[in-house]
């Protein structure tokens, strides 16, 4: 799931292999933290999974969790080292693979039931 911004990549989605190793521009620790109220007369259904990714390179965790009639959304995104080596290409592929679908994620809400 997310809210604002993407921090997915499809740059690795190519059918030539990799020569060189991938260069990230800089480090990086970026976090996002957002507390969204349910709308009136909906209650939640189903939250998306939390996503907790960990490599040498960089690291993702995602999490939404109910309070009440409010979700709160947190993910972080942390590149550890600039520069990855052609032999880790299928791992940072899985990392932003991993990062694309929690985006497409959705918390599911549903009519509230009446209160009798």
């Amino acid at each position: 799931m997310r809210v604002l911004g993407a921090k997915s990549s499809a740059v690795l989605e190519t059918k030539e292999p990799r020569k060189y190793p991938y260069e990230f521009e800089g480090p990086l620790r970026d976090t996002d933290s957002f507390d969204i109220e349910l709308p009136a007369g909906y209650e939640l259904d189903e939250l998306p999974p939390p996503v907790d990714a960990d490599y040498s390179f960089a690291s993702y965790h995602s999490k939404t969790k109910a309070n009440g009639h409010t979700l709160h959304y947190t993910r972080s995104l942390e590149i550890k080292e600039l520069s990855v080596p052609v032999s880790k290409m299928d791992e940072l592929k899985k990392f932003y693979r991993m990062i694309a679908a929690d985006e497409r994620n959705t918390a599911v809400l549903k009519p509230a039931a009446a209160n009798k």
